[in-house]
């Protein structure tokens, strides 16, 4: 039995409320729509997210003097570092929720549209859901995974520039200045991670059609929130926006 089995029930019920909408609707719409209400849904977790990513950048100055000031005592920093997040009540965990509660609608939309189903069947501009990149045929299907994957790279690259953009701000911040001149080694790995911004293309090139009109739709709509939250110009975080 698979490990995403487990999943089924939710499946089920995702796949029905797809099919309800693309009664009125067609099929590759009626994805966008599920996607763009389940997402509508857990907006109020990413308000609280960026909160949180506010917050810690806001308390990063203090935060820095704290390691400074306990440095080879962890006990005393952990404890020194809970009673600063009591005090602004914040969380160093907030921005982890809303990724925590999207993984099994992710799951569930993979499974959906990688387990045979009617939903499959239906097609966009003549590309049927079900296909794979890998058997496209003619001009007109390649030219639909062709737009699919332009949108996602180009969501890809604007995360790619927020991202280095962050990361540049961050090093010129004195704090990490006076954090690097103690002799705290440098993490060559985080300046990897803005190239991440371009795996969800890779990934949806594994995947059928109806899978790579989500992953669209997610990620637009993650571009969207995170540009929309942090418009009073709050440094964004360095790492891979969510899908």
């Amino acid at each position: 039995m698979s490990v995403f089995a487990i999943l089924d029930p939710a499946v089920g019920l995702a796949h029905d409320v797809v099919a309800a909408l693309a009664q009125l609707v067609p099929t590759a719409l009626a994805i966008v729509l599920f996607t763009v209400c389940v997402r509508l849904a857990l907006h109020p977790l990413a308000r609280a997210a960026a909160r949180g990513e506010k917050a810690r950048a806001r308390l990063a100055p203090r935060i820095a003097e704290l390691n400074r000031k306990h440095k080879g005592r962890p006990e005393k920093l952990q404890a020194s570092l809970a009673e600063l997040y009591r005090e602004e009540r914040a969380s160093p965990f907030a921005g982890c929720l809303p990724m925590l509660v999207q993984i099994p609608f992710f799951s569930v939309m993979y499974r959906l549209f990688t387990t045979p189903n009617d939903l499959l069947g239906h097609t966009l501009f003549g590309a049927p859901l079900g296909l794979h990149v890998g058997s496209a045929h003619g001009a007109g299907e390649w030219a639909v995974f062709a737009v699919l994957y332009a949108g996602l790279a180009a969501l890809g690259y604007v995360n790619f520039r927020k991202a280095r953009r962050a990361q540049a701000k961050q090093a010129a911040q004195p704090a990490q200045s006076a954090k690097s001149a103690q002799g705290t080694p440098a993490q060559p790995g985080l300046a990897f991670l803005p190239y991440l911004s371009f795996g969800t293309v890779l990934f949806a090139a594994l995947v059928p059609l109806a899978a790579a009109v989500y992953l669209l739709t997610t990620s637009t709509w993650t571009a969207a929130e995170r540009a929309w939250l942090h418009r009073d110009g709050a440094p964004e975080p360095v790492g891979l926006a969510l899908v």
